[in-house]
């Protein structure tokens, strides 16, 4: 068995892993644990939180949002923020950290199935309202984006009953992982190398 602690950003995300990941990769004889960093996500404490999960578990990973680092450039990508990542970790770290940061946020997941969401709000307008958001991205869950004030958390919160621990767990699960990675590319690049663990 192959032990992977994942530092994900807050509760909603450590939901999503045990409700959604931690079954999945138990399958596959990988046992995942999540470990909420209650938000408050820069560099040094991400550092700080997986050179302190590296010696308990054979691998860490992480689930943090784009929109939810501190204090970063504007030009930051989701690749130079996990190439950050690792570099910040002592050498002998290194090599058992997958850093991965979801664009926009975790919530961009959320909007691979309009149907599920329209069933989990008990109302067919949330599957059109999301629908249309989706259009505009080219039905790419992971580029929904216009700022922080319009990321996908925003957009469920300002228009929809959305409970962020509770219907976005719920959502994910009736979704599938599968259904989930195969429109959520960058998503699923993470679960393959979690899946490639030795």
């Amino acid at each position: 068995m192959v032990r992977v602690g994942i530092s994900v950003e807050g509760t909603t995300e450590e939901r999503f892993v045990q409700k959604s990941l931690t079954p999945y990769f138990a399958s596959k004889n990988i046992f995942t644990l999540p470990v909420s960093m209650h938000g408050r996500v820069n560099l040094d404490r991400v550092k700080n939180e997986i050179e302190k999960l590296a010696y308990s578990f054979d691998y860490v990973t992480t689930l943090y949002d784009f929109y939810g680092f501190k204090r970063i450039k504007a030009d930051e990508t989701r690749q130079t923020l996990e190439d950050k990542i690792l570099n910040s970790l002592k050498p002998d770290i290194q090599n058992k950290c997958i850093p991965y940061v979801q664009m926009y946020e975790f919530e961009a997941l959320l909007f691979t199935s309009p149907e599920v969401i329209g069933s989990v709000f008990g109302n067919e307008k949330y599957t059109s309202w999301s629908q249309k958001i989706l259009k505009k991205f080219n039905n790419n869950p992971e580029q929904i984006n216009n700022s922080e004030q319009t990321a996908p958390s925003k957009r469920f919160i300002k228009n929809t009953p959305y409970k962020k621990t509770v219907h976005g767990p719920d959502i994910a699960f009736q979704t599938g992982l599968q259904n989930i990675r195969a429109v959520c590319s960058g998503f699923d690049d993470w679960l393959k190398k979690i899946e490639s663990l030795k």
